[in-house]
């Protein structure tokens, strides 16, 4: 015959198993609760991300513009570049170490408005020292022509003659557009492109 418990052992049991319980109840509390912030945060960082990445589209609307502005002029009047040219947003200078959280960086900067009705400001920036053409006493931030073309080992119009002379190409200025956009949450959106043009 199997021998009973005694009582004070199963009281003993009884009375254990509400703390344990409660325990539970407590840390699953807690963890669903740090879910529901966590699944908050992710939300938000994803809307903001969503955001930025609509302010970022539309601040290439300015760069685009500046692009089209800069691109005719190398085309058809390039000396015009070597002034600056504040209705159109073009500085023929940038002073060094100048940032674009500085209101000096964006003065003389134009403002379009995209189909979608949103203002966008861009500037400008002729890297050199000081405005006229690029010479020895005017230093400009350069690039040597890419004389890469078509995957050929020699560049069109180069001879592969050993003994062939090699003649320098005209540098390249740089110039910097810089757009941005201020957003309805109070973020700003601030997109730079450098185009490369010869002398």
């Amino acid at each position: 015959m199997a021998q009973r418990p005694h009582p004070l052992v199963l009281a003993a049991q009884r009375g254990i198993a509400l703390p344990v319980m409660l325990i539970m109840m407590l840390v699953m509390l807690v963890t669903s609760i740090y879910l529901l912030k966590s699944s908050n945060s992710t939300t938000l960082s994803a809307s903001s991300l969503a955001y930025d990445a609509t302010l970022s589209r539309a601040a290439d609307f300015g760069l685009h513009k500046g692009f089209e502005w800069i691109d005719q002029k190398a085309k058809s009047d390039k000396g015009a570049l070597t002034a600056h040219q504040p209705a159109e947003g073009y500085r023929a200078t940038m002073a060094p170490n100048l940032s674009t959280r500085e209101e000096e960086f964006w003065s003389d900067s134009k403002k379009v408005t995209d189909s979608g009705g949103t203002e966008v400001e861009y500037v400008i920036h002729r890297l050199c020292k000081s405005t006229g053409t690029f010479d020895d006493k005017n230093a400009c931030v350069q690039t040597a022509a890419n004389t890469a073309g078509l995957g050929n080992a020699t560049a069109i119009g180069e001879s592969i003659r050993t003994d062939g002379v090699v003649y320098a190409a005209s540098p390249q200025l740089h110039y910097v557009i810089t757009a941005r956009i201020h957003g309805a949450r109070g973020g700003t959106v601030v997109n730079q492109m450098v185009v490369l043009i010869g002398v």
